[in-house]
């Protein structure tokens, strides 16, 4: 696991998706990190390690689950999702957050939802859990049925213990503590901006 960890650690410091400073989140609170996976499409070799870990975590749920098409939301995890569904050859479908009213309407681009089939939700990162929630709720709507949500980073905000309370299972490729202690550990951040971070999380853990 802990090799893992590394892999995904690097992967995003060295593609720049994981920053260190001060940055205002979209709660208001200023935050001693941010996340942009959407910096993964600038670096193909650490997407391509974002994605086989990914595709390597679905098909360990495949063994016992089956699971028929993968889905995302616009915009972060549905830049990443195809090329996970290409590895597992796998339909994906995109939820949009807001209908389309003109050509082919509605919130599903990509694969159509049957009644019945059994989605997988992906996700960059996962925080309260809300946008889960309505990221998934058209794919109900169709008569999908979504027990698994995988996203990259478990930013340790309470998502996943809010998505369990509902039902789902959340799985994440990382914790932010697990990829703090990673990167300090192999010497890209300092002591003081770990301790920050891992600061940050205990307001969280206690809340």
């Amino acid at each position: 696991m802990t090799d893992v960890i590394d892999k995904v650690a690097n992967a995003l410091y060295f593609s720049s998706c994981l920053k260190f400073g001060r940055f205002k989140i979209k709660s208001g609170a200023i935050s001693p990190y941010y996340i942009d996976l959407a910096r993964l499409l600038s670096e193909p070799k650490q997407l391509s390690v974002i994605t086989d870990i990914a595709s390597d975590s679905i098909r360990r749920i495949m063994v016992t689950d089956r699971i028929d098409k993968l889905a995302s939301i616009e915009l972060k995890g549905a830049l990443i999702v195809p090329s996970i569904a290409v590895k597992l050859d796998l339909p994906c479908v995109i939820v949009r957050k807001e209908e389309k009213a003109y050509g082919v309407t509605g919130r599903i681009a990509g694969a159509d939802v049957a009644s019945g089939d059994n989605i997988l939700f992906f996700d960059d990162v996962i925080s309260e859990g809300i946008s889960k929630v309505e990221g998934i709720k058209p794919l109900q709507e169709l008569g999908g049925n979504v027990k698994h949500l995988l996203v990259v980073v478990n930013r340790e905000q309470g998502g996943k213990e809010n998505l369990e309370k509902l039902g789902y299972r959340l799985h994440a490729l990382a914790k932010v503590s697990e990829l703090v202690n990673s990167l300090y550990q192999n010497k890209h951040i300092s002591k003081a901006q770990a301790d920050e971070v891992l600061g940050f999380l205990k307001k969280f853990q206690s809340s």
